[in-house]
């Protein structure tokens, strides 16, 4: 298993929210332990986010979530990212597929939108699997406080449509790799 470089082994929990198929947090560990070298393990699930439900747009406040998330970061878990299978929003977008708090312990990802070929389809196939974990590599860059990059290749690169979330790869590119390891080897 992969370790910080820090004195500690530290944690990152994968908490499903709601209903979501057993296999996408899962994978999502799995995808955080190999490809980004850090402990990673699906924990306790939490309930349907109701409370975060937005009556008239019919989709859920990522906020509120990643808020709602911050017990589990409290209960021995560095950093923690929450899968659902809703649709969410930020303020400032009509959709996100994920969103973190930059250099915060939380982030949520949603497969609503990664399926093959309509909004919404919930069936897991391998194409929902990897653009979900990219989702997730890609936010937990953000909590250990990366920024978006310029290469439309790199993990940290912005995803604003499934086109764009395909091209990038399951790495970071030459800059973001070094300060992943900057910010893993000092957290």
């Amino acid at each position: 298993m992969g370790r910080y470089m820090g004195s500690e082994k530290k944690m990152i929990g994968v908490v499903p929210i709601g209903e979501v198929d057993k296999m996408v947090p899962k994978v999502v560990a799995a995808n955080i332990t190999s490809h980004m070298g850090v402990d990673a393990m699906v924990i306790a699930p939490m309930k349907h986010p109701a409370y975060a439900l937005d009556p008239r747009k019919l989709q859920y406040d990522a906020g509120l979530i990643i808020e709602a998330l911050g017990g589990c970061a409290d209960a021995g878990y560095d950093k923690v990212v929450g899968v659902l299978s809703v649709d969410l929003f930020v303020p400032i977008f009509s959709h996100v597929y994920g969103e973190a708090q930059q250099g915060g312990t939380c982030a949520v990802v949603s497969t609503f939108r990664t399926g093959d070929s309509q909004v919404g389809r919930q069936s897991v196939g391998a194409v929902l699997l990897e653009r979900t974990a990219k989702i997730a590599l890609h936010e937990l860059g953000h909590l250990f406080n990366l920024t978006h990059c310029r290469d439309p290749r790199c993990l940290m690169h912005f995803s604003g449509d499934l086109m764009m979330l395909d091209q990038i790869q399951f790495h970071f590119c030459h800059y973001c790799r070094a300060f992943w390891r900057s910010a893993v080897t000092f957290s």
